[in-house]
């Protein structure tokens, strides 16, 4: 068995559901909700537009490479999607005011070159960054990152790396902590744990990983397949103008997940 997988599963394996005091539960819950709420109320309508296959793929890869946990995956991609939807909402504010300033538009052409250069960087720094955040000791130093890139043709300094990090968290307002649909679906897995079920909850936590990365890859066919389930006589239109506020709310995975979980 390689190391990756030795330590996905030592990971599973210190998990217990159904210790937790009910009144705690409650907490959470009602924190969640309201979490979910206000990314509703904030979601933009290019929510989703940076969750190729290809890109969460590549995440997943590379946190399992460096033995990071699933929580740090769904935190990195959640990271990069935000991040590079702050990138491409400054550079429709600058065109509006170029436009409206009837200044000489910049060359978008290389701008996007630019953009397109260092996507590999802030890709990396995001998993990094996420790694940062999570309660396991498992951090990725410089070293590593400089040397993966480098690999990969890229040649950065620790300058540049550490620049990379501050850059997403500028455009993030520092605010990197976002919930995932996991911290949604292992609080209903406490639930069922608590409530006792026929299933082990740590059995049924291995599935659903199995699932949210089913829903991560295949993000668009998805959430399109969810929310036509979930408005009835729905038209394109519709569909369209919702688009944004469902990707960024987290209750459809989790929706997924708790369909995956009553069927077990």
């Amino acid at each position: 068995m390689d190391r990756p997988v030795r330590s996905r599963l030592a990971s599973l394996s210190d998990f217990q559901f159904g210790a937790v005091a009910t009144e705690t539960i409650e907490d959470a819950l009602l924190h969640l909700a309201q979490q979910n709420e206000q990314a509703v109320q904030e979601a933009a309508g290019r929510m989703g537009s940076f969750r190729e296959t290809r890109i969460v793929e590549f995440v997943f890869l590379l946190s399992e490479q460096w033995c990071l946990e699933k929580s740090v995956s769904y935190q990195a991609v959640e990271i990069l999607e935000r991040f590079m939807v702050k990138q491409a909402e400054n550079m429709h504010r600058q065109a509006m005011v170029q436009l409206s300033e009837k200044k000489e538009p910049q060359n978008w052409k290389a701008l996007k070159e630019q953009l397109s250069s260092k996507f590999v960087l802030r890709l990396v720094s995001c998993v990094q960054l996420a790694s940062k955040l999570s309660f396991h000791y498992k951090i990725i130093s410089n070293v590593t990152v400089l040397n993966f890139l480098q690999t990969l043709g890229y040649v950065h300094s620790k300058e540049e790396l550490l620049e990379s990090e501050l850059d997403v968290l500028k455009s993030l307002n520092f605010q990197i902590n976002l919930p995932t649909p996991l911290a949604y679906v292992e609080m209903l897995l406490e639930v069922l744990g608590y409530n006792g079920c026929l299933v082990p909850a740590t059995q049924l936590h291995a599935t659903c990983l199995t699932l949210l990365d089913l829903v991560y890859l295949l993000h668009e066919p998805i959430y399109e397949s969810l929310l036509r389930a979930s408005i009835e006589n729905s038209v394109p239109s519709q569909l369209q103008g919702l688009w944004g506020i469902c990707t960024a709310s987290q209750a459809l995975p989790w929706k997924a997940s708790q369909s995956s979980l009553m069927q077990s």
